[in-house]
């Protein structure tokens, strides 16, 4: 596959799918009734952030933060001056560790804008109900992303944090990189995640790879 793939027309495809048509209208029903996160205008939020060809990490998460104002359509990713959730603090923790670097802020906004996509296998969720919206097709759409970065040519760096993660991993063709440990929540941070040295590792291969690293701070 060529390295100039247009999201859009990526989107555009799946949403003519059948399963991706019943998926619509689950959601739709959902957001009649229920509160349901992200807003319906920063589902795709990642994809409008970060092209095809400009994908230098994946940084894979599960489904969007379930309580009012913090999803955004990025994983791990809250509004500016939100609370951190407790898997970002995590996360912060071992990138100060690990760099040096103390963030409070946790829009990643700043992340993305490097090229580092930030996807969720599930990209809506119920207030209050973690994987609330999976089995109905959004993990067919992000299978289909997944697999279409993972046949770049040009090589990309898969962070897969925590089983879930690591299931997507036949989806990417070997030529790619990939960083994995325990997920940064609570429950899982130190059983791998804390001491990984996750970003530290990701700019060294940017490097060898003759890419820029990415700045990880956020306080801008």
């Amino acid at each position: 596959m060529e390295d100039n793939m247009d999201w859009k027309t990526h989107i555009s495809n799946e949403q003519e799918k059948p399963y991706y048509q019943a998926l619509a209208t689950f959601v739709k029903t959902q957001r009649a009734s229920e509160s349901v996160y992200p807003p319906e205008a920063q589902v795709f939020t990642v994809f409008e952030q970060v092209a095809f060809d400009d994908v230098k990490v994946v940084i894979l998460g599960q489904d969007p933060y379930h309580q009012p104002g913090q999803a955004m359509g990025m994983s791990f990713s809250v509004p500016k001056d939100f609370k951190l959730p407790k898997s970002l603090v995590n996360i912060f923790k071992e990138l100060n560790d690990d760099l040096g670097i103390q963030n409070t802020q946790g829009d990643l906004t700043s992340w993305a804008d490097q090229g580092v996509f930030l996807l969720n296998t599930l990209l809506t969720v119920r207030e209050s109900e973690p994987m609330s919206h999976q089995k109905q097709g959004w993990e067919m759409f992000t299978d289909s992303v997944i697999s279409k970065l993972g046949e770049r040519k040009d090589p990309i760096i898969f962070v897969l944090w925590g089983k879930k993660a690591q299931d997507k991993k036949h989806l990417v063709q070997p030529h790619h990189y990939f960083i994995e440990s325990s997920h940064p929540s609570p429950l899982g941070a130190y059983r791998g995640f804390m001491g990984s040295k996750p970003f530290s590792k990701i700019n060294t291969l940017l490097r060898e790879m003759g890419k820029d690293p990415i700045d990880w701070s956020t306080d801008v």
